[in-house]
């Protein structure tokens, strides 16, 4: 017998509604975690299949591509690398999550990807039955793992608040507009989580080269004007070298790289140099052969400008 859908506008609770998660990486692995530990069924697909091991040990189900996921999900949520990587899990005619959703089914989108791609989307969702919102996040691998991410949601306002429950369990969602909204807010949050990275990067060579105690620099500023989620986030980070927890740098690049974009007509064009800037040094760090390194490796690059070695 078909399993009963439990979609929009049906309450969203536990053991009913079914639950899809494409993309098990850093982020997606901790919030498709967060969900199952909820009590949510979760059925996953990941390119890197050993990636979901942890999730499947823990319960999930493991499908063979992202309509297989849909086909047994009311809710399926997407984190995967970029817009191309969107494009392909959610609209292949043939492997595409939108090809095995069932009417009224919801896709969620939580990469940062393209508003005008994230509106393709709700316009195909629509003309298929169903919704699609698009929701990035921003708090990082702490933040996914705690619940705390920050979710910044476009899309029918109606479907949004029927997620709620299931955001409730990955952070705190802000409905930001129609279709696109998500992902403008997301860009625009990353120019200025890229500015506090430079600054973070810089302030802390400089405050090394000036002969300062470095962690009693930062915790005696992170409690004034210069204090900051990132400083919080990446600062010890920093001091302590590891530059391998949270998100690839090549990520943010290709977030910048967005808010540079030139629209279709060549009249949309946004004219951002602190972004050009910040997206430069970020390049600087692939450059250098650091590009699997996450945000707070930019220290390096500030520390390579500089001729300190360490």
């Amino acid at each position: 017998m078909e399993a009963v859908a439990f979609s929009f506008p049906l309450e969203v609770r536990p053991g009913a509604t079914r639950v899809g998660w494409i993309g098990i990486g850093v982020m997606g692995g901790a919030m498709a975690g967060r969900l199952l530990a909820a009590g949510y069924a979760v059925t996953a697909y990941a390119r890197t299949p050993a990636k979901a091991d942890s999730l499947v040990a823990a319960g999930a189900r493991l499908a063979g591509s992202p309509a297989a996921v849909a086909a047994a999900s009311d809710v399926v949520f997407t984190m995967v690398g970029n817009p191309g990587d969107v494009r392909a899990v959610v609209l292949d005619a043939a492997t595409g999550a939108l090809a095995g959703l069932r009417t009224g089914g919801v896709l969620v989108d939580c990469t940062s990807s393209s508003p005008s791609l994230a509106r393709e989307v709700a316009a195909a969702a629509r003309a298929a039955g169903c919704h699609a919102v698009d929701a990035p996040v921003s708090g990082g691998d702490v933040g996914a793992r705690d619940g705390a991410l920050a979710i910044l949601a476009g899309g029918d306002e109606a479907v949004v608040a029927w997620l709620a429950p299931l955001f409730a369990h990955l952070g705190r969602p802000t409905y930001m507009g129609p279709p696109g909204s998500g992902q403008s807010s997301k860009i625009a949050n990353q120019i200025a989580a890229a500015g506090a990275v430079v600054g973070l990067g810089e302030s802390l060579a400089f405050a090394d080269a000036a002969g300062l105690d470095e962690r009693q620099f930062l915790g005696a500023v992170s409690k004034g004007a210069a204090g900051s989620r990132v400083m919080d986030l990446f600062g010890e980070r920093a001091l302590s070298r590891d530059f391998a927890s949270g998100g690839a740098v090549r990520y943010i690049i290709k977030d910048l790289g967005m808010a540079l974009e030139v629209g279709d007509d060549q009249e949309e064009v946004n004219v951002l140099p602190g972004s050009a800037l910040y997206r430069q040094m970020f390049s600087a760090m692939v450059a250098n052969g650091d590009g699997d390194l996450c945000l707070q490796g930019l220290i390096t690059v500030v520390e390579r400008l500089n001729g300190i070695r360490k």
